[in-house]
């Protein structure tokens, strides 16, 4: 999902008086359905609507009526791209659709997704959240035979990979299968074509994406980002798709295969701490139970003497509850978060940011007065929101102010459909944790271990992907690539 070439000079001016957000910034949602009887249109939208949080650019949505694809995609929100009447058009009995953020410069329509590439077979509409990082050499390949590339995705790519095999006499699958070989990087894919949905992961799995079942007789097949993408339609989770498998939905209902012989499960780690929804459902159970014990774990971890825990919303609530109730100090609400604001081009004056502008988060001063102020966020990236945090807690009254976060210090970029910043952008890989709480001024400044972080999932700790903590990357990543962003020597996980 990450573009692959620079932006121009003209792109780069519309967007960069805007500061970035302090947060990782996931690459995308994907949502896909085969329902012959359905509106698989208003479906999809409202998978996507649910699926809002992994991307707010641009959303789109491609329907099958037998070979006839019928294709709405537009920068904006859901709710802004699609409306009733633009929904009646696209009709047919399948459908994926896709919502998307992008890096800076790469905000443009022509980047929206699902892809659109026409082949012998009929036209294929692809939707992908991930990176690929052997860009350079997969554009070469398809520039080498004569591929008319007309967006900067590597998703794009990834479609006319699969055309390009699929126009040389293969199938469906087998095209598919051959053009994933060929893919290196993070992928989970919804793809659409006349004669059913594919959905498919990479052999590590680094991006999620399930299987819902919808209605009953016959038997229908939903593929989301999320759990929650299926639960606003009322689908019934039946599985994941694994790491390295390929489904096929079709009128004969769902085939399995797996694509490569040796699949290692390495899910992003972030998804389980901040990415995915609370109410999505990861390794049988609710992200915000996992959150809650991560919380528990810090509070285990890090305990401090304060009068009250509160939350950075929404993502830190759950791991501040959890603190809570761990340390015995009572959890409050400190910060309320305004839920309409989204991404804005529109900048405040420079007397508004001295005043302290809060467009997204407000301290409660009757709340934080007089208080010793344990505040529990998710994660610091490059420390200007938590600084500005600080200062509103000070200013609201708190006497004391404590950070805790709940994963390690961030110290690597991410290659995988992470939009992180270069390495000496990331404050955790230039400053020690004593240097970060000066700089952010809070009285005291705890990260949760690496070693805790992955305990409480329950899991083999092997089967996630934790490289923006430790630099241990578990795909191969280009040289060309890593220069980009790779700046530092690899640190050691504390």
């Amino acid at each position: 999902m990450i573009p692959n070439h620079p932006f121009s000079a003209d792109e780069h001016s519309a967007n960069a008086s805007e500061a970035p957000p302090d947060k990782p910034e996931e690459a995308c949602g994907v949502f896909g359905i085969y329902a012959p009887e359905e509106d698989v249109a208003k479906l999809t939208y409202f998978g996507l609507y649910a699926l809002q949080h992994r991307g707010q650019e641009s959303a789109g949505i491609a329907t099958f009526d037998g070979k006839q694809v019928h294709l709405h995609k537009e920068m904006g929100l859901v709710s802004q791209v699609f409306n009733e009447s633009i929904l009646q058009h696209l009709v047919g009995q399948l459908a994926v659709g896709h919502t998307r953020y992008s890096t800076t410069g790469s905000s443009r329509v022509v980047n929206a997704q699902p892809a659109v590439v026409a082949t012998r077979l009929g036209s294929l509409a692809l939707a992908h959240n991930g990176n690929i990082v052997n860009t350079a050499e997969l554009r070469e390949e398809l520039l080498r035979r004569d591929c008319n590339l007309i967006t900067t995705t590597d998703s794009e790519m990834i479609a006319h990979a699969i055309a390009l095999e699929i126009n040389e006499g293969k199938d469906w699958l087998e095209g598919a299968i051959r053009a994933f070989h060929k893919c290196l990087g993070a992928f989970s894919l919804a793809i659409a074509t006349p004669e059913g949905i594919m959905g498919a992961r990479d052999p590590n799995g680094i991006r999620p994406l399930v299987i819902g079942t919808f209605g009953s007789n016959p038997v229908r097949y939903v593929l989301a980002s999320e759990t929650c993408g299926l639960d606003i339609i009322g689908a019934e989770y039946l599985r994941d798709v694994e790491p390295g498998e390929l489904v096929w939905i079709t009128e004969e209902g769902l085939a399995s295969f797996h694509w490569t012989q040796k699949p290692q499960r390495k899910l992003c780690i972030f998804e389980m701490i901040y990415f995915a929804r609370p109410d999505s459902i990861m390794e049988g159970e609710s992200l915000y139970t996992y959150r809650l014990r991560l919380g528990r774990r810090l509070g285990e971890e890090a305990p401090v003497e304060a009068d009250i825990v509160i939350g950075v919303p929404d993502s830190g609530i759950p791991a501040a509850i959890g603190f809570s109730q761990e340390s015995g100090i009572p959890y409050a609400e400190g910060l309320i978060k305004n839920r309409y604001v989204g991404r804005t081009f529109i900048q405040p004056t420079q007397k508004m940011r001295e005043a302290g502008i809060r467009m997204k988060l407000n301290p409660l001063k009757d709340v934080l007065a007089g208080k010793r102020v344990v505040i529990v966020d998710d994660s610091i990236v490059r420390g200007t929101t938590s600084r500005k945090l600080v200062k509103a807690l000070r200013d609201a009254g708190a006497t004391e102010v404590h950070m805790r976060i709940s994963s390690p210090p961030v110290t690597h970029p991410c290659f995988y459909g992470i939009d992180t910043d270069s390495q000496d952008q990331l404050i955790a890989a230039t400053k020690s944790v004593e240097e970060i709480a000066k700089q952010i001024d809070v009285d005291s400044l705890a990260y949760l271990s690496w070693e805790g972080m992955l305990k409480a999932t329950g899991e083999d700790p092997n089967s996630f992907c934790s490289a923006c903590f430790t630099g241990d990357y578990p795909i191969p990543v280009p040289e060309m690539v890593k220069r980009s962003k790779l700046m530092l020597e690899k640190v050691a996980v504390s």
